[in-house]
């Protein structure tokens, strides 16, 4: 039996990191360009947690970043993912002050249309950061500028958006039957 809620949010905590770390590893749907990755599902763990509170949110986000790291994956990768910290913890503050978004309980005016805009803005936030993470590989590449900015802004910043609403959308449809018994655990 669960004795406290901290205990209970670390043990969710693990679970998710060793999600976030297997899905990348092991997924068949993934598309890799060196440095970029898309990888099908691969940020639904890190949503996960960042429906649950800023602190999973955070520490899933550090663990899979470790994840990649220890696993030998490149720094470009390894980086990217240490970027999830901003938006995860961005993301969780925002819904800590309004729990009601995803409380599938609770009847919430316009949710659909306020859960899009925070995934859209969440997924801006995660590509511009992956984007800023990529400018010193790409750049050192030999490529021309202009190629180089094509790469950016169409491979990384509208893929990676485009990757992280994805995510968002199965993170939500995971998220919508369980909403109920994870906020309102009866945790001593």
């Amino acid at each position: 039996m669960v004795k406290s809620k901290s205990l209970y949010h670390l043990a969710l905590a693990g679970v998710l990191c060793a999600i976030g770390i297997i899905i990348p590893i092991f997924s068949p749907v993934k598309i890799r360009l060196d440095p970029m990755s898309f990888t099908l599902a691969s940020h639904v763990a890190i949503f996960l947690a960042m429906f649950i509170s800023p602190a999973v949110g955070v520490a899933v986000s550090v663990g899979t970043t470790l994840g990649f790291l220890v696993g030998g994956f490149t720094m470009p990768v390894v980086l990217r993912a240490l970027t999830h910290v901003v938006w995860v913890a961005l993301g969780a503050y925002y819904l800590q002050k309004h729990p009601e978004l995803i409380d599938f309980r609770q009847q919430v005016e316009n949710r659909n249309a306020k859960l899009f805009g925070l995934g859209a803005v969440l997924s801006i936030i995660h590509a511009a950061l992956e984007t800023l993470v990529c400018v010193p590989v790409y750049f050192g590449q030999g490529l021309s500028g202009a190629e180089t900015v094509r790469i950016l802004l169409g491979l990384v910043l509208l893929g990676s958006f485009i990757h992280s609403m994805i995510d968002y959308a199965l993170s939500l449809l995971i998220w919508r039957p369980v909403s109920g018994t994870m906020r309102t655990s009866r945790v001593s």
